[in-house]
């Protein structure tokens, strides 16, 4: 069984920065392709970054320039670099680990997701 815990998220002011991160247990993330999605009130939960098992990055249109998505395998921990927020960047952001080889990381593929951790942006 894996777990995943994100941690993180918190209030900040429009065009702050924040860093999430995503520690795995039960099993290492090494072989796996990781994604980042969020959800915010009334809305969909959506993709936002996703790294393969061999460091390939994707990022949704509305963060590319500002998220980076990293991994530290020898950590078992995922990690998303969030730069210029902006309040509609509020959103609850999850954590997801897929076995799959589907790149970037479908929602549907995902094997194990986090609880969430919950990231404010005032304007």
């Amino acid at each position: 069984q894996v777990q995943l815990v994100e941690s993180g998220g918190g209030l900040v002011q429009a065009g702050g920065s924040l860093r999430l991160s995503c520690a795995a247990s039960g099993r290492t993330i090494s072989t796996t392709n990781m994604g980042w999605f969020r959800q915010a009130p009334g809305k969909e939960r959506e993709f936002v970054a996703a790294i393969s098992r061999t460091y390939k990055t994707s990022y949704a249109g509305s963060v590319k320039g500002r998220f980076t998505i990293s991994r530290d395998n020898a950590k078992n921990t995922v990690y998303l670099q969030m730069n210029s927020l902006k309040p509609e960047d509020t959103a609850v952001y999850y954590c997801a680990l897929s076995y799959r080889h589907s790149f970037p990381v479908p929602e549907s593929s995902a094997d194990y997701w986090g609880q969430g951790t919950q990231v404010t942006v005032s304007s």
